[in-house]
């Protein structure tokens, strides 16, 4: 999720458990430096563009890291603080509001490989925008006014506001996956792989992408228009180029990490892959050029992606609603 959603949620939880034990403004603060500590991780480069996509939601947001490294942590904030006596009380503060973020991002489609050591998996529900108002802003007013009333149950009720919107979410998600699934496979004549994911800011209009070893398809399903029929665009996944270059350790990463959801082309002389989990096409949040046949790029880079504007998004949502 977005760092402002990471934030506010780090800072409820910990108010939330720290409850009266010390100051709110203080366990607001703790909470939202822990919210945020996993996703600096970002400002680590691996030296290309593949390795800093997939490398990231690594350990820094692994379960296993976050539980040992927390009592640490707390203990280094309770000096801070001045509260040492308490660490054993900032202990599981530290801890919930380390752990949420992981949690967090596992609801998004983007990959989160929070069982490492044992495995790295990317684990992704995929039921949630990587930004959606309804998600953050019940958290934000809530500890707004459980800092002005000084009374941390309002965190409580944010939180309880926003966790019953992700389960929500993930009805929502089920539900378009009943609907569209049979339409897929009707209008396709099998049953291909297929990823349902909103778009963005909202869980009433889903975006559904189907890949078959050959092509991919892509459409729109809005929950206020369940009897619309489903329309589905085709392009090719380049699978031609793909066992050309089977094999070759960044083609494959992306292969791994996108769980097969990802095509590849060749422009302007370039070979490209694509993960397509985010964006739509043809712009996808991550396409990555990965050099010329004959001349392999060491250090793969991504290419910038449109981005449509707030007033793009939204006639494109009353589109689809």
């Amino acid at each position: 999720m977005d760092s402002v959603s990471q934030l506010v949620l780090g800072a409820s939880v910990s108010m939330a458990a720290m409850g009266r034990k010390a100051p709110l403004w203080q366990s607001a603060l703790v909470g939202a430096f822990c919210g945020t500590l996993p996703d600096l991780d970002v400002f680590l480069d691996h030296g290309d563009a593949i390795s800093n996509m997939t490398l990231h939601r690594t350990e820094s947001h692994a379960l296993v890291w976050l539980t040992l490294v927390s009592p640490l942590l707390a203990w280094l904030i309770a000096g801070v603080v001045r509260q040492r006596f308490q660490w054993v009380h900032w202990w599981p503060a530290v801890w919930l509001a380390l752990i949420t973020h992981p949690l967090l991002d596992l609801m998004t489609v983007y990959g989160t490989q929070l069982g490492l050591p044992f495995t790295d998996y990317p684990w992704a529900i995929g039921s949630i925008y990587i930004v959606d108002p309804l998600y953050t802003l019940p958290l934000i007013i809530c500890l707004i006014v459980a800092l002005w009333r000084r009374q941390p149950r309002w965190s409580r009720i944010g939180l309880l506001l926003s966790s019953t919107y992700l389960l929500w979410s993930m009805a929502a998600q089920g539900i378009a996956i009943h609907q569209v699934a049979p339409q897929v496979a009707q209008q396709l004549g099998e049953k291909p792989r297929l990823l349902v994911t909103p778009t963005a800011f909202n869980t009433l209009v889903w975006r559904v992408v189907a890949v078959t070893p050959e092509r991919y398809y892509e459409g729109y399903w809005s929950l206020l228009s369940p009897r619309r029929p489903l329309q589905l665009s085709v392009q090719d996944r380049g699978m031609a180029l793909y066992q050309q270059l089977k094999g070759d350790a960044y083609t494959e990463r992306v292969a791994w990490f996108s769980h097969g959801f990802f095509a590849m082309q060749q422009r302007d002389g370039k070979l490209l892959i694509g993960d397509l989990r985010m964006g739509e096409a043809p712009n996808f949040t991550f396409t990555f050029d990965l050099g010329r046949p004959d001349a392999r790029d060491p250090h793969p880079s991504r290419l910038p992606s449109a981005r449509p504007s707030l007033a793009q998004t939204w006639q494109q949502f009353r589109q689809r609603l």
